[in-house]
C-alpha cells in the first residue's frame, strides 16, 4: 500500500524503513529530516537505571525494545553502511551522601521485585570501574544490560537505508489531512500539494497535537518538553559506561561514544515551543556533570543544543490506530524515543499488517484511545468492553 510518514524523527525514520522493507510505497515528509528531538538527544538505552516506581508498563515497553535493539542496530548498519556505535556496557548510578545511598538501596530492592538484573557497588568498586569519578562518590548502582547509541548516526543510517529501498523523503511542512469520507487519504503539504496514501502515520513528536483536518479528539495531547544538551570532546575511553546520579536534586547523565564525545543531559523544562539554549541551563548541565566526573571541565566544548520531547499526560507514548480511519499514531515517547524506536516500528508495521499481532498487550496500553473524547473515547471503551 501506499503509506506516507509524517516526522523525520527516529521513530518516523524507523517506521518508514520498516514499511519500506515490507514492500510498501513510503514517502517521508519532514522538512529537516532527523534534526529535532532525536539530534538532541543523548541515546541511552536505559530502561533498567531510569525505571520509576509509577511507571513499570513503560519499564515493559523499555525492556521489549531493548531486546529489539542489537538486531536492529545490526541490521540497520548492514543495510546502510553507517556504524550507529551501538554500545551495551551498561550504567552506573552513583550516590554522595548517606541519604543517596538509602534511596540507591531502596531502589535496588524495587529493581529486584520486578527481577530486573543490577549490582551494588561500593563507592571504591565505582572508582575501580570508572577512575574519573569524584573521590566524594560513596556507592552506586550498576544496570549491566543498560546500552546506548548515538541518535544522530541512528537517523544517518536511516535516511541511507531508505534511500537505498526507494523510499521518497519530501522535504517540506506537512500543513494538514487530506481526508475523503471521513478517512485519512494522505496528506496536504504547506505549499498546496496533496501526496495521496492508504495510511498516514503521524510521527511529528511535539507537533503531533496540532494538525489541519483531524476532528477533535483524535489528535494525542502532546505537548512539548524541551531539552538542552552539550557534547564534550576528548580522548576515547575517558568513560567506558553511562553515569548517572542526582545533583542537586535533579538527575544528571554522561553518556560517552566511541570517538571521545561525551554527552551531558539534560533539563527537563516546561516552556512550550522554545528551543533556546540557555546560558543557565548550560550552566546547569556543567555544574551537575563536574559534581560527577570533574575532569569534564577539561574537556573542548563541541557542540550545544535543545530539543523538544513529546510529553504525554500519562508518559506512555501514542502508538497504534487512531479513531479515524486511515491515521496511525507513533508519537508521545518523551525521553524514551530512541529506545522505544525498534518497537514503534515493529508495532505500527503489525497494524499496517491489520491488526496489533504479537503486540496485543503493547498495542493496549498505547493506544491513542485513551485519549480524547467523544468518539474517540467510545471507541476506546467499546473496544476494551
Amino acid at each position: 500500500m501506499d503509506v506516507v510518514v509524517v516526522g523525520g524523527g527516529v521513530a518516523g525514520l524507523s517506521v518508514a524503513w520498516r514499511a519500506a522493507q515490507a514492500g510498501h510505497a513510503v514517502t517521508l515528509a519532514d522538512p529537516s529530516p532527523g534534526s529535532g528531538a532525536t539530534h538532541a538527544a543523548a541515546g541511552m538505552l536505559a530502561p533498567v537505571s531510569e525505571v520509576s516506581y509509577t511507571e513499570e508498563p513503560l519499564l515493559r515497553l523499555g525492556l521489549a525494545s531493548l531486546e529489539l535493539w542489537p538486531s536492529f542496530a545490526a541490521e540497520l548498519a548492514r543495510e546502510s553502511g553507517v556504524d550507529v556505535d551501538h554500545r551495551a556496557e551498561g550504567t552506573l548510578d552513583v550516590a554522595f551522601g548517606a541519604d543517596d545511598l538509602a534511596a540507591l538501596d531502596e531502589m535496588a530492592g524495587f529493581m529486584g521485585g520486578l527481577g530486573l538484573r543490577v549490582e551494588r557497588l561500593t563507592g571504591r568498586e565505582c572508582r575501580r570501574v570508572e577512575p574519573m569519578l569524584a573521590p566524594a562518590v560513596r556507592g552506586g548502582l550498576l544496570a549491566p544490560g543498560d546500552a546506548w547509541v548515538d541518535p544522530r548516526r541512528v537517523t544517518a543510517a536511516l535516511l541511507a537505508a531508505l534511500a537505498r529501498r526507494g523510499a521518497t523523503v519530501v522535504a517540506e511542512h506537512v500543513a494538514g489531512l487530506a481526508v475523503e469520507g471521513g478517512a485519512a487519504r494522505g496528506v496536504r503539504l504547506g505549499g498546496g500539494r496533496v501526496i495521496a496514501a492508504d495510511r498516514v502515520v503521524l510521527a511529528a513528536g511535539a507537533w503531533s497535537g496540532s494538525l489541519d483536518g483531524v476532528p477533535p479528539g483524535v489528535l494525542p495531547p502532546v505537548r512539548p518538553v524541551k531539552g538542552q544538551i552539550m557534547r564534550l570532546h576528548g580522548a576515547p575511553g575517558f568513560l567506558g559506561h553511562c553515569v548517572r546520579g542526582v545533583v542537586h536534586g535533579s538527575s544528571a547523565y554522561l553518556v560517552p561514544r566511541g570517538d571521545g564525545e561525551i554527552v551531558l543531559g539534560a533539563t527537563q523544562e516546561e516552556m512550550g515551543f522554545d528551543t533556546r539554549v540557555t546560558a543557565g541551563g548550560l550552566w546547569e548541565l556543567l555544574r551537575d556533570a563536574r559534581e560527577l566526573v570533574p575532569g569534564v571541565t577539561e574537556l573542548e566544548v563541541a557542540d550545544v543544543c535543545a530539543g523538544l520531547r513529546p510529553g504525554t499526560p500519562d508518559n506512555l507514548p501514542v502508538l497504534g490506530p487512531a479513531a479515524m480511519e486511515g491515521l496511525l499514531l507513533a508519537t508521545g515517547h518523551h525521553r524514551g524515543g530512541v529506545l522505544l524506536a525498534p518497537l514503534t516500528a515493529a508495532m505500527l508495521m503489525a497494524e499496517l499488517d491489520g491488526g496489533p499481532g504479537p503486540y496485543a498487550r503493547e498495542a493496549e496500553v498505547c493506544s491513542p484511545l485513551r485519549f480524547g473524547g467523544g468518539t474517540a473515547r467510545a471507541a476506546f471503551a467499546a473496544h476494551h468492553r
